[in-house]
């Protein structure tokens, strides 16, 4: 199998949910329900500063009992978070967010954000690998004729 990279082979023509350090975690909340995403980078420009998640929201904000009207990103962020780049390989993604626990990940290029894997994004890399895999070994073992519908019936 090919190695699969980041951009463009996981994610492609992403529109990125931003927002600067100031705004607040109302803010970022609304903008995930409208976006029904799980996490928003938090950027100047376009420079990453840091990543909130649902599960920081959990824990940073409501379990903490802050005010999210008036609690800024930059209070509960996590602030210069890993990344990686566009042309890192999917694996290499997988590995990082399973030796930390992260369920998304920012890419970046020079400290500029260009986009956000996802741990349901690399799901569907790794699905489609085995489904790739599962097709090659039948075809072997089957013959290249051989199909599920050829033998139904």
């Amino acid at each position: 199998m090919p190695t699969r990279r980041l951009m463009p082979d996981v994610i492609k023509n992403q529109d990125l949910s931003c927002l600067p350090p100031d705004a607040t975690v109302r803010n970022a909340a609304l903008l995930m329900a409208e976006r029904r995403i799980a996490a928003v980078l938090v950027t100047e420009g376009r420079m990453l500063r840091g990543i909130v998640t649902e599960r920081d929201m959990t824990v940073r904000v409501v379990a903490a009992g802050l005010d999210p009207a008036v609690t800024p990103l930059s209070a509960v962020m996590t602030a210069d978070p890993d990344t990686l780049e566009p042309s890192a390989s999917a694996l290499a993604a997988l590995d990082l967010m399973e030796r930390h626990h992260y369920r998304h990940l920012p890419i970046a290029v020079d400290g500029e954000a260009v986009g956000m894997v996802s741990i349901r994004d690399l799901f569907a890399v790794v699905r489609a690998h085995l489904e790739d895999e599962i097709r090659s070994r039948e075809a072997y073992m089957f013959g290249s004729g051989y199909s599920a519908e050829a033998t139904a019936g």
